[in-house]
Formats: structure tokens, C-alpha cells, sequence
């Protein structure tokens, strides 16, 4: 479990393709402080499971299906990601609930910066509209966010809306995002549970 708060900007430092999966090396500092084999690390909103590490970097396996829905599938030497080390129980919750459990991706669409902040919208694929709301929480990279403005229902090509402080954008890989760049999305869990609940409502309702 995880809260959105990004400790550092790692680096992928190394890539190595596996049946089904491949094996990524990622650098950090604060992120490994206290690491152990079996932890978990958030990269970019992704929860991974740390198989080998050291002072300075650590290894993970990432399996197909999250390379699927994920921009780990096009990892590369070199790329900055977030990272952000599990949360321990009896620490302040800074941002929201935040499982490591990516549910797609979205596109950048446009940034729009002014003098206290930077507006970036991201397209997103309809399924997940339902589960944003105005001024509810989305996770970005990782990054825990507040929707700051959202499409109509009715709009065919659905988006929302991030503002973003300048120091938001240094901390985190979002000030190097642009138009174009993809992104990981993790909707609220509790949207999500909200959702499957309401799917099996007209099997109940039809079996009363």
C-alpha cells in the first residue's frame, strides 16, 4: 500500500527480457533506505517486488500482463521514473489510498502552464471515466493527484484535468512529461468498489 507521495526520481539503469516478463534495474537513494529482498517499491505506480538490490539500485521482475497495461512496456535505459517506498502503519496518509495496481494508461493532451501552476489534461480511455469524479483522487506515475476539471459524460472523447505546483513538477518525472507522453492510471479504490458493486445490481434485482 502506498500514498501517492513520490520520495525521489529514480532511473532505469538496466533491462533484461525474460519469458513473459522482463527484469528491470532501477537506481534510487532514499527509496532503498531500509530495503529488503521481498519489499515493495512503487515505480511510476507500478508496485513491484524488490529480488535483488544494494546501496544503490534494486532489481525487479515485471510480468507481462502489467507490461500490458502499463508504460513499463516501453522501459528504456535511462528513463526517469517515481519512486515511492510502501507505507508503514502509524504514518501520516499525505496523500490517498494507493495500491500499486495500475488500471491503464492515459495520454497527455495539452499543458497549459501559468505563473503560480501548470494544467495538464490527459485523454483516458471510457471505461475508466466512471471512476473519476471532480475533485476526487487520481493516482498519475504514481503521483497522487486532484482532479481539478473533468468531460461531460456525454463527450465522446473523455479527459480530466491535473493542476500542478512547481514543485510537484521538479520532485516528480510530470515536469518532464509532453504532449503526446503516456502515463499510468490508478483509479480511487474505493470508485472501484463502488463500480462492481453496482454491475451486480440487476443480477440481484432479476433474481428478487
Amino acid at each position: 500500500m502506498f500514498t501517492g507521495l513520490i520520495e525521489e526520481r529514480g532511473k532505469i539503469t538496466a533491462i533484461e527480457s525474460l519469458p513473459d516478463a522482463v527484469r528491470l534495474t532501477v537506481s534510487g537513494h532514499k527509496a532503498l533506505s531500509g530495503a529488503q529482498q521481498g519489499d515493495s517499491i512503487a515505480v511510476s505506480g507500478v508496485c513491484l517486488t524488490v529480488i535483488e538490490h544494494d546501496a544503490t539500485s534494486f532489481t525487479a521482475d515485471v510480468m507481462q500482463q502489467t507490461l500490458d497495461m502499463s508504460t513499463l512496456s516501453d522501459a528504456r535505459v535511462g528513463l526517469a521514473v517515481n519512486l515511492e517506498r510502501a507505507a508503514e502503519l502509524g504514518s501520516r496518509l499525505g496523500g490517498h489510498i494507493v495500491q500499486g495496481h495500475v488500471d491503464g494508461t492515459a495520454e497527455v493532451l495539452s499543458i497549459t502552464p501559468s505563473e503560480d501552476w501548470t494544467v495538464i489534461r490527459f485523454g483516458l480511455d471510457r471505461e475508466l471515466a466512471p471512476l473519476l469524479v471532480d475533485k476526487g483522487s487520481i493516482t498519475v506515475d504514481g503521483v497522487s493527484l486532484t482532479v481539478s476539471n473533468i468531460s461531460d459524460p456525454s463527450e465522446s472523447a473523455q479527459w480530466f484535468e491535473v493542476s500542478l505546483i512547481p514543485e510537484t513538477l521538479t520532485v516528480t518525472t510530470l515536469g518532464l512529461r509532453g504532449v503526446g507522453d503516456k502515463v499510468n492510471l490508478e483509479t480511487d479504490i474505493i470508485a472501484r468498489q463502488v463500480a462492481r458493486m453496482l454491475a451486480f445490481l440487476p443480477q440481484q434485482n432479476a433474481g428478487a
